[in-house]
């Protein structure tokens, strides 16, 4: 590798040698096991050979390789039987046996290479010591890099796809491998079911030739012995694996009704301990995946169709997704669970893809032109695709949630999706799941292609909550999966967009009149601005920065790799400066432009762009050649670069506006309101309790609940206070311990919250849950700053990972 990597370092890497060779197309066929905890099988990848530095190959013919290369010290797979200690590992579907035994006279090698792991003794890519170029224009052999992280590599191998029979339509020499392949992938758009057929034929298809490959830290390389260029390297290779237990791309927990789940939380680190791939955004791809799970289990993934169960056997099922628009690999979803379904009862008029007549403000997104994207089946060229205003929708729930979900979250999705449409025009993806993930969930929502994770806190309290973080997750359809980032440090094209949008689609959703549209939008601009402050000033001023890598950012190095600054830093899942100033800039801009001008300009730049990748200066350079020069002042992308994404602290255009604001009546009336309660607050404790006192007393006490459970020591002083403070203002109750509580009144059937934390650190299951404050919380976020310096409003980060 051309990179040299500090362990020490919170940087995440990106090792697949994309410039030299990509992966067009995934076939995973997997099997989950609750029991051990991990899901195991197979994956096929389908690769393109990059152009950077081809060199075409002077043979006619496929090479096969001589032995005799010794340059690389990698595992050398000897004819050996691989222990299968589970026979799920092999789908019954599957038509070739060689993933079971590789050859004849074969030995028993599973004490030595049986299965190796994923440790710091297997020698790095970037090390002098291995010699195998990881380019085509050397004089050794080619190596793939693949990003991998704590996963059980057990075997690697091409596949003979020439095998496959019909297979002999795409080329006219069949017995060239890498030929077919390529004829394969770049089939056009609309024989996409061909070709999905054709891709589930090959990777059934039996193995040609075992490949050398070895694995570290953070990549899985392979290597063919005697091919030296990409375009030589086998186009179709099959790896056989499992994931670990401890593996970071997956939860292994339970439901809210007790029952096993496992899903993908959105780690730092993505996928790569689900699956060996390439991270980098530049490498789009399709998929497709079988996943079997006792009958019992709902499988749910970011697939374009709803897919139904397949009995295999007694107790055991298979589910199958596929997706035809190329994403990245980060973008990959899959959730295992007992769920329980919950969809309309009868499908609603407003779900047909129906014509309807478009304001001038709304009718350019109507616009049917070239799109800019690779060939794939897009519903921007979909005539009844562009008019469906809903889109068809499930959702999905632990058992004990699913009245919750009927009652507060069915009744919102029309609405939201329908308000969305409204704004950008044509959906980018063809249905939507949303699934209430389990407790132990560490945000409150997250957004995959076709299928939208929301945490239970959401259900609580009224729809205001529930409706805008929806509101969120849809606004990323557009930004962050259908448009995404080249480069993953500049988050803030992904959330400041969606957060920007959050307001305008819940506006429309709650039919508001457009002054009480523009006082709600004020009023949540108040209080991110607040948020804003004390995120500044209590974070790093390097982790501020919304472009850190500045001119050189979307730059990798000549092999593809590249680092994500601070991407493994674990204080950035608590901060919130992409979202907060990635929304103030994007307001800046539209009240610059005018609020008509700038969405009729967001629709037509979404037209354009779906389906790519983009930098910040390809929306600030298209949006400021829309504006007429007269107007643009001292607007610039340079001086936004400047003023907003290259400057840590609050961005000076910002501090003018919010000095020379004036407030809108709404907020006038919610400071007025805080005020009250702060002087609520400071009553002698003598006089009478009233109801005001013991709900900021229920805030104060269900906090220090999640201090304790979650162990976070700096709030500690927090807890401290509350018992110093607190003690003998309510009938006792008994603690686990036998002696006398004095957190909750009488009449509890089982000992209060912050007694269990105390006894148990917060693991007894007795703990209820949600917790009761959030819906305060939710419908009075301006009492956090009323009630003292012990929250400090900071919490709306921390208590999404506490929850």
């Amino acid at each position: 590798m051309d990179i040299k990597l500090d362990p020490s370092r919170d940087d995440l890497p990106l090792m697949a040698n994309t410039s030299h060779i990509l992966v067009k197309h995934y076939v995973l066929d997997l099997d989950v096991d609750f029991e051990s905890q991990i899901i195991e099988g197979t994956i096929v990848l389908f690769f393109e050979s990059g152009n950077k530095f081809k060199k075409q190959s002077s043979s006619t013919e496929e090479t096969y390789p001589s032995e005799s290369n010794k340059a690389c010290k990698f595992r050398t797979p000897e004819p050996c039987h691989i222990p299968v200690t589970n026979t799920r590992t092999v789908s019954s579907k599957m038509g070739y046996n060689d993933l079971v035994i590789c050859g004849k006279g074969e030995k028993d090698t599973s004490g030595k290479d049986g299965n190796h792991d994923n440790q710091e003794q297997a020698s790095g890519i970037s090390s002098s010591k291995y010699c195998c170029d990881t380019g085509n224009h050397g004089s050794e052999d080619f190596l793939l890099v693949l990003d991998c992280c704590d996963l059980s590599v057990l075997k690697v191998e091409e596949v003979d796809v020439a095998a496959v029979p019909g297979i002999e339509k795409f080329t006219r020499s069949p017995k060239l491998r890498n030929q077919i392949v390529r004829e394969l992938v770049a089939l056009p758009a609309d024989r996409w079911r061909e070709q999905l057929d054709y891709y589930a034929r090959c990777s059934q298809a039996p193995g040609c030739g075992e490949l050398l490959f070895d694995i570290d830290t953070w990549s899985l390389q392979i290597r063919k012995t005697g091919v030296q260029t990409a375009t030589d390297f086998p186009h179709a290779i099959r790896i056989q694996y499992t994931t670990k237990p401890q593996g970071r791309s997956v939860t292994w927990t339970s439901d809210q009704s007790g029952r096993p789940c496992v899903y993908t939380m959105g780690s730092p680190i993505n996928n790569r301990a689900l699956f060996p791939c390439q991270e980098p955004p530049v490498a789009m791809s399709t998929w497709q995946a079988t996943v079997r799970a006792a009958a019992s289990f709902v499988v749910l993934m970011s697939g374009e169709n709803s897919a139904k169960p397949t009995q295999l056997r007694e107790g055991c099922s298979s589910w199958h997704y596929y997706v035809t628009m190329p994403m990245p690999a980060s973008t990959f979803t899959i959730a295992v669970g007992s769920w329980t379904e919950t969809k309309p009862e009868i499908c609603s008029s407003d779900d047909l893809a129906t014509e309807k007549s478009f304001s001038p403000f709304e009718a350019d997104f109507r616009y049917v032109g070239v799109c800019g994207h690779m060939e794939y089946p897009c519903r921007f060229q979909n005539a009844s695709a562009t008019t469906q205003e809903i889109i068809p929708h499930r959702i999905f729930a632990p058992v004990c949630l699913k009245g919750a979900c009927q009652e507060t979250l069915l009744p919102l999705i029309p609405p939201c999706l329908s308000a969305a449409h409204s704004v950008l025009g044509t959906h980018p993806f063809s249905r939507l799941d949303v699934l209430i993930v389990p407790a132990n969930f560490p945000s409150l929502g997250m957004a995959s292609p076709h299928l939208v994770f929301l945490s239970q806190s959401t259900l609580t309290g009224m729809s205001q909550f529930c409706g805008t973080r929806l509101c969120h997750e849809i606004a990323h359809a557009w930004f962050g999966l259908a448009i995404g980032a080249r480069d993953w440090t500049e988050e803030w094209l992904s959330e400041g967009f969606a957060t920007h949008l959050e307001d305008v689609f819940w506006a429309k959703a709650q039919q508001l009149a457009p002054h009480e549209a523009q006082e709600q939008r004020e009023l949540r601009a108040c209080l991110r601005w607040r948020r804003l402050q004390d995120e500044m000033r209590n974070s790093p001023e390097d982790m501020q920065v919304l472009r850190p890598n500045k001119e050189k950012t979307g730059h990798v190095s000549d092999s593809g790799s590249s680092v994500i600054k601070h991407g493994l830093n674990p204080d950035k899942v608590f901060m919130q400066v992409h979202y907060l100033k990635g929304y103030f800039l994007l307001r800046f801009l539209a009240r610059r432009l005018g609020g008509d001008t700038y969405f009729s300009f967001l629709r037509k730049f979404v037209h354009k762009f779906h389906g790519q990748l983009i930098l910040s200066q390809d929306f600030l350079q298209m949006l400021l050649e829309s504006i007429p020069e007269e107007r643009r002042l001292e607007l610039s992308v340079e001086n936004i670069f400047q003023d907003w994404l290259e400057s840590s602290g609050i961005p000076q255009p910002l501090q003018r506006e919010r000095l020379a604001g004036a407030e809108c009546g709404l907020v006038r009336q919610v400071s007025a309101e805080v005020a009250k309660w702060v002087r609520v607050n400071r009553r002698p404790r003598k006089r009478k309790r009233k109801e005001t006192e013991e709900v900021l007393e229920k805030v104060r006490h269900r906090w220090c609940e999640l201090v304790v459970k979650h162990k976070y020591t700096e709030a500690y002083r927090h807890v401290e206070r509350f018992l110093q403070e607190d003690r003998g203002k309510r009938s006792p109750c008994k603690e686990p311990t036998g002696s006398t509580c004095v957190h909750e009144p009488v009449g509890r059937r089982f000992p209060c919250r912050l007694c269990w934390a105390a006894a148990y650190g917060g693991q007894h299951s007795a703990t209820p849950c949600p917790p009761a404050w959030l819906s305060v919380v939710v419908h009075v976020p301006w009492l956090l700053s009323a009630a003292g310096s012990w929250l400090q409003l900071v919490p709306v980060g921390v208590a999404s990972v506490c929850l």
